[in-house]
C-alpha cells in the first residue's frame, strides 16, 4: 500500500522485469560461450582424427605397395637419399651422358602425367611406367634405349616442358646449395634464418616466441585461450616478416610447418625459390642445421 501511495510500485515492477531480462541474457551468453567452446573442442578433435586417418592411409598405402610387389608386379630397382658430394657425383654422371639428338628425355612431372609424355615413357619403360607415376611429382631422366630411367625428388622442382635432347637437362641449383642464398626455418613459435655462400653459412639470425601450447579443457576458457594463442602466433609471424625483409640474399627457401610456412609466404608476399615441410625440433640454430641438411637432400629412384 505504501509503495502505491509513494509511486514506487511501477518502479519495482520494472526492476523485476529488467532483472528477469538480465537473467535471460546471462543464460544466453553462457549457452553461446559453451557452444563456441564445444565447437573449438570438436574442431581440435577433428584435426587430431584427420591426422590419425592420414597416418593410417599412408600405412595402408605402404602395405598395398608391398602386396603388389609380392604379386610379381614391377618394383623399383633402388631408392636412396643423396646429398653433398655423393649427390654431386651422381648428377655429374647423369649430365655426362650423350645420346642421339633426341635420345634423352628430361621431364618435370606432376602427379598427373600428361598423356603424350606418358606415351613416350611407355614406349621405353613399358609397364614400369607405373613406377614413375608412383614417384611423381619428380624430375625424371629416361633415354630412348632404356639404359637410364630414374626419378629425382629434388629440393627445387622447376617447371618446364618435357624435352628430348642429346643429354639430360639438370641444373646444379635444383639439387645443391649454390651461390648466395638464404634458408628460413619457420614454426609457430620459432624462427631461424641462415645466409649461405654455397654450403657455408655466413650469417644467422634466430629467435623463439612465447606461444601457448594446445588447450583441451573445454568451456569458455578454451575459446579465450585459442584467441590468445592466435594473437601470439600473429605477433610471431610479424617478427618473422621483419627478419626476412632484412635478409642479405635474393634467393630464398622457406621450410618448416606447412601451414605456418604457407601463411608467412602469403602474408609477406614472398616469392621463394622453393618451400618444403620439414620437421625440425630443438633450439633455433641446431634446428636450422637439421632443416638445411633435410632440405638439400634428393631421393633417387631407379625405375
Amino acid at each position: 500500500m505504501l509503495d502505491e501511495l509513494l509511486g514506487r510500485a511501477p518502479l519495482k515492477a520494472r526492476i523485476d522485469e529488467l532483472e528477469e531480462e538480465n537473467e535471460r541474457l546471462r543464460e544466453r551468453y553462457e549457452a553461446e560461450s559453451e557452444r563456441r567452446a564445444d565447437a573449438a573442442t570438436a574442431r581440435q578433435e577433428a584435426e587430431e582424427q584427420q591426422n590419425r586417418l592420414e597416418d593410417r592411409i599412408a600405412q595402408l598405402e605402404g602395405e598395398l605397395e608391398r602386396i603388389e610387389a609380392d604379386d610379381g608386379g614391377p618394383t623399383v630397382r633402388r631408392r636412396v637419399d643423396l646429398r653433398g658430394a655423393r649427390l654431386e657425383d651422381v648428377l655429374e654422371r647423369l649430365r655426362s651422358l650423350r645420346t642421339a639428338p633426341e635420345g634423352a628425355l628430361t621431364a618435370s612431372l606432376e602427379e598427373e602425367i600428361p598423356g603424350s609424355v606418358r606415351d613416350d615413357l611407355s614406349d621405353v619403360l613399358g609397364e614400369r611406367v607405373a613406377l614413375l607415376e608412383d614417384a611423381a611429382p619428380c624430375l625424371c631422366c629416361v633415354d630412348d634405349a632404356g639404359l637410364v630411367s630414374v626419378a629425382l625428388d629434388s629440393p627445387v622442382r622447376p617447371d618446364f616442358e618435357p624435352t628430348w635432347t642429346d643429354r639430360f637437362d639438370l641444373e646444379r641449383e635444383w639439387f645443391l646449395p649454390t651461390g648466395r642464398h638464404a634458408l628460413a626455418l619457420v614454426r609457430a613459435d620459432l624462427f631461424a634464418l641462415g645466409t649461405y655462400e654455397d654450403d657455408e653459412r655466413v650469417d644467422y639470425r634466430g629467435f623463439e616466441s612465447d606461444v601457448k601450447g594446445n588447450h583441451s579443457k573445454g568451456g569458455f576458457s578454451q575459446a579465450r585461450f585459442e584467441r590468445i594463442r592466435d594473437d601470439q602466433i600473429d605477433d610471431h609471424l610479424e617478427r618473422c616478416r621483419e627478419a626476412l625483409a632484412e635478409r642479405d640474399a635474393d634467393r630464398l627457401y622457406v621450410v618448416g610447418q606447412r601451414g605456418v610456412v604457407d601463411t608467412l609466404v602469403e602474408e609477406a608476399a614472398l616469392e621463394p625459390a622453393a618451400t618444403a615441410a620439414v620437421d625440425a625440433t630443438g633450439d633455433p640454430k641446431p634446428a636450422l642445421e637439421d632443416a638445411y641438411r633435410s632440405f638439400w637432400t634428393t631421393t633417387l629412384t631407379v625405375i
